[in-house]
């Protein structure tokens, strides 16, 4: 038999070539989605908050925003005009601290008011991308920003990755989004994503002259949600002027100032961190 024909042991025993994203995505250790059942609940700022905070606290993160219809989280950060660069190992994206990274569509447009006006294939191809093609490197964390709903976007992320370690959904306290929000959960049981927990964000006002929180939205329907699906609540957090004020500034809120946003912020990177080594 010639030499350059394999036996069928050879074959057999021959391992299959490892998929170019589980490769890329080699140095991350914990790979975090961030949910919700519709839009307007505030995740995108849980997201650029868990990430930053983690970052303040030493850890190398990774933020991936895959809204490509609506990506905001460079403008949370102010980076609008910048640009990913091209290195030997792929595509860079943008470094916002020295240990946090940011790919998003937004930073990939020359306007940042044109939209995306794109069929699901070009959406998947675009997400396929920064999972296969950016170089992220080594990661403790990569927080996934993930679009609304539980459509084309969330799923591809899901099956392109393989291994999600963990996920939190947000939710505001109206009966609209709660409803919304166990789809997501079921979404994540059904795919067999674990869920950290549930964040209820926008849970009330705190009132700026007598420092008192007025519900406004009601109250009570995450804690029917999560005794429902057995899921812990990480946070509530309040309405305060003063996230949505340094957000459209181009800032995260990562300072440690006396608040009751910025407590029930920690006690989800506690949960966050305790969930990951834990697993």
């Amino acid at each position: 038999m010639s030499s350059n024909i394999q036996s069928s042991e050879s074959l057999l025993s021959a391992k299959p070539e490892e998929p170019k994203i589980v490769t890329n995505l080699r140095g991350i250790k914990n790979k975090i989605m961030i949910m919700s059942g519709k839009g307007g609940v505030g995740k995108s700022t849980v997201s650029a908050n868990l990430a930053a905070f983690l970052a303040k606290k030493g850890k190398k993160v990774g933020l991936l925003d895959s809204d490509i219809h609506g990506p905001t989280i460079p403008t949370m950060f102010g980076i609008e005009d910048q640009r990913p660069t091209v290195g030997e190992k792929g595509i860079e994206p943008v470094k916002v601290s020295e240990n946090l990274k940011v790919m998003s569509i937004g930073l990939l447009l020359d306007n940042q008011d044109s939209p995306v006006i794109w069929r699901g294939p070009a959406k998947m191809a675009a997400i396929k991308q920064f999972l296969e093609e950016v170089d992220w490197g080594v990661l403790d964390y990569l927080i996934i920003d993930l679009p609304p709903g539980t459509g084309d976007e969330p799923l591809s992320i899901v099956q392109l990755i393989g291994k999600i370690d963990g996920s939190i959904v947000v939710t505001t306290p109206q009966d609209v989004a709660l409803t919304s929000v166990r789809k997501s959960l079921k979404f994540a049981e059904t795919l067999n994503v674990p869920i950290i927990g549930l964040v209820e964000n926008m849970s009330g006002v705190i009132c700026p002259e007598c420092g008192k929180e007025i519900d406004i939205f009601g109250r009570g329907g995450i804690e029917k949600a999560a005794e429902d699906f057995k899921i812990p609540i990480l946070a509530t957090l309040p309405i305060e002027p003063a996230i949505s004020a340094t957000s459209d500034a181009g800032n995260v809120y990562t300072e440690g100032v006396d608040s009751k946003w910025s407590e029930g912020f920690n006690e989800i990177v506690e949960f966050v961190e305790d969930f990951t080594q834990n697993k």
